[in-house]
């Protein structure tokens, strides 16, 4: 099931984990909202983060995909059990240039050792601008 609230002590270990990961905070990606099996996180685009023609590198958006998806899939794990990425398949909607991003990512399946996430990322307009599915591995 995916949706329902987590304990505070799940939220606290969340917060602390994203908090904590080094590349997503040079992104500047922070936690919107977290949910069993659910997760949205999103950042400000700044001119660091875009490509010769002032629209968000497209490794940006992979990457805020990458840790949404990884924090839905947190919510589900106990303490000591990690994952890690296996595959991500990314469309590209349209290009954004200004304002919030944010990428809302859902598991599809969790199973014993593989979890299946997808992902909508939009821009600050609320329109989307790319989807994704994603694979992870429990080590």
């Amino acid at each position: 099931m995916t949706g329902a609230k987590i304990d505070a002590t799940q939220l606290r270990r969340i917060r602390k984990a994203v908090a904590t990961v080094p590349f997503a905070q040079l992104l500047g990606i922070e936690l919107d909202d977290v949910a069993t099996g659910t997760a949205t996180l999103g950042l400000e685009v700044r001119k660091e983060l875009t490509q010769n023609h002032g629209v968000v590198h497209g490794g940006v958006i992979a990457s805020l995909i990458d840790t949404a998806t990884a924090f839905a899939i947190i919510s589900l794990l106990a303490p000591d059990e990690r994952v890690t990425t296996v595959d991500l398949t990314i469309s590209y909607l349209r290009p954004i240039t200004e304002g919030r991003i944010t990428a809302a990512a859902k598991v599809v399946r969790a199973g014993r050792r593989l979890f299946v996430v997808s992902a909508e990322v939009f821009g600050g307009d609320k329109k989307p601008a790319a989807t994704a599915l994603s694979t992870y591995i429990k080590l």
